[in-house]
């Protein structure tokens, strides 16, 4: 038998249309460059019509962009050297964070001085007038020098007060963000590949990727998130959003599923009240910052995550709190965490997400935007494949992974693929040489829409075929199916898959076999 392994047309929405390897037809949002109030268009392209590739397609923009030297640009290069002296230049003069002490006493000093000038003006004032009452100007000068001096004096006294108190500062070249050191002269290999996501995020521009180093780690201090991972947070919410497995690339993947809020009382939970939004973005902080744990951030590491967000059975925008929380989330985490998704994968999109997307556009760096893929429901299965293996997608996406399951490890082999033609059956075929053991598979048909079913066919032909799954119709929404059978003389197991509709259907399959101690 001929085994084909083919895709069929996905149909994927990008806020950005990227490169892809196989025409597509896309829902396409656009910002118009004209439009001041910064609205998205939103338009379908019609791409042509093909058989699809024979293996499985990822984006060709997926893979992150290199952080050797070498491979960088020439500009790239003296911007990440520029970034780097000046932020050595602002660790050295203790400027990289506000210094609310120091303002005071600089308006402390600006004080004096403006009474000082103010008597000045004062004493010219009565010089003037002197000269019309000669006794009042030898009265009034007098007077008005030894104000000056000894305003002049003092101002002169806090001003040398707040040099020496800032040049007795210590200087902390330990300041680090992630585990990694950001002071540039101590040569850690993973500074580079921190300061690069800075500038990225501001387009290779220093001063402003500076400056939004800055505010990271002045934003990082005020609200303690390097305390974040020890932290007990009042709210469980792990029912919403956690960490996974990885995606082909290897990038560790975060999922966000919106429609445990459906559930009334974890909403309340989440969004009852300002304080319990403060907990919520603590918590969606908390599982950034684990993530970030995963990660290897030293130039060929990887270094950014993968998110999946299921917006199944979620609640509206029209929910203030909701909106409200994950607006300032997104918010947040753009502008603390620059350069750490490589790929936002939005499934099971209902029809208002356009909609709330549009209102979204705006606040989003183009950057950002462009890595954002929206699917329907119909697509979600089909979609993931590209980006994440089948045995690292939960089953309920219509991957191989069950929780707490252990049965089938990357020594079993890797799932294997096979392309059912419209109107066709095909069989796959699980030998079962040894008597007494017992074999395991799982099986998914992409979209179903199948007939199916399972039989344990012996050797030898005088005995019976053996009946393990009546053939049965499975519908669109069907999870893969798991079975085992033990046997007791060799033979095989055949799964058969009719695929009675008129398109091709994508089947994937992996199994393996048990020995019996007992034979």
């Amino acid at each position: 038998m001929t085994v084909e392994v083919k895709v069929e047309e996905t149909k994927v929405a990008e806020v950005v249309v990227v490169p892809q390897e196989e025409p597509e037809k896309v829902v396409v949002v656009e910002e118009r460059k004209n439009d001041v109030n910064g609205d998205v268009e939103v338009k379908e392209v019609d791409a042509a019509d093909n058989d699809g590739p024979k293996t499985v397609q990822k984006s060709s923009s997926y893979k992150e962009e290199s952080n050797f030297l070498s491979d960088l640009k020439e500009f790239e290069r003296k911007a990440l050297s520029d970034l780097k002296l000046k932020l050595e230049e602002a660790i050295l003069g203790n400027s990289l964070f506000k210094k609310e002490g120091a303002k005071k006493k600089e308006k402390e000093v600006e004080k004096p001085v403006e009474e000082e000038k103010e008597k000045e003006n004062e004493t010219k004032e009565g010089e003037e007038s002197g000269e019309q009452e000669g006794e009042k100007k030898e009265d009034v000068k007098p007077q008005g020098d030894n104000v000056k001096e000894k305003t002049v004096l003092e101002c002169e006294e806090e001003k040398s007060e707040v040099v020496i108190e800032e040049k007795g500062e210590e200087i902390d070249r330990d300041i680090s963000i992630w585990g990694v050191p950001l002071f540039p002269s101590k040569g850690s290999e993973g500074t580079d590949v921190v300061l690069l996501k800075f500038l990225r995020a501001r387009d290779f521009k220093v001063n402003d990727a500076l400056e939004m180093l800055k505010k990271t780690l002045q934003w990082r201090k005020e609200s303690s998130i390097d305390s974040l991972l020890d932290e007990e947070i009042g709210v469980d919410l792990s029912s919403a959003f956690y960490m996974n497995g990885i995606d082909r690339e290897g990038h560790p993947v975060c999922y966000n599923i919106y429609g445990v809020f459906e559930n009334e009382e974890l909403y309340a939970k989440a969004f009852g009240d300002e304080e319990k939004r403060k907990q919520f973005l603590r918590w969606r902080f908390q599982l950034m910052e684990k993530g970030i744990q995963k990660l290897d951030l030293r130039p060929g590491g990887i270094a950014s995550l993968l998110q999946i967000s299921d917006l199944k059975n979620s609640p509206s925008p029209s929910k203030k709190e909701l909106r409200t929380a994950m607006s300032k989330a997104v918010t947040l985490l753009q502008d603390n965490y620059p350069e750490f998704v490589a790929k936002n994968i939005f499934i099971n999109v209902p029809f208002w997400y356009y909609a709330f997307n549009a209102l979204l556009s705006p606040f989003l760096a183009q950057r950002t935007k462009s890595k954002f893929v929206v699917v329907r429901p119909a697509k979600t299965t089909e979609t993931l494949l590209k980006y994440v293996q089948a045995e690292e997608i939960p089953v309920q996406y219509g991957g191989f992974k069950r929780e707490n399951d252990f049965e089938f490890s990357s020594e079993d082999g890797e799932v294997s693929e096979l392309v059912i033609k419209a109107g066709s059956t095909e069989t796959i075929e699980i030998p079962a040489a040894e008597v007494g053991a017992t074999l395991l598979w799982d099986l998914t048909v992409v979209g179903w829409e199948v007939n199916y079913k399972e039989e344990f066919v012996p050797s030898d032909e005088a005995s019976y075929t053996i009946i393990i799954q009546k053939g049965k119709k499975m519908s669109s929404n069907e999870e893969p199916t798991r079975n085992t059978f033990r046997n007791n003389e060799p033979g095989k197991v055949v799964l058969t898959i009719q695929n009675w509709s008129s398109k091709k259907k994508r089947v994937l399959y992996r199994y393996k076999t048990k020995k019996n101690a007992s034979y």
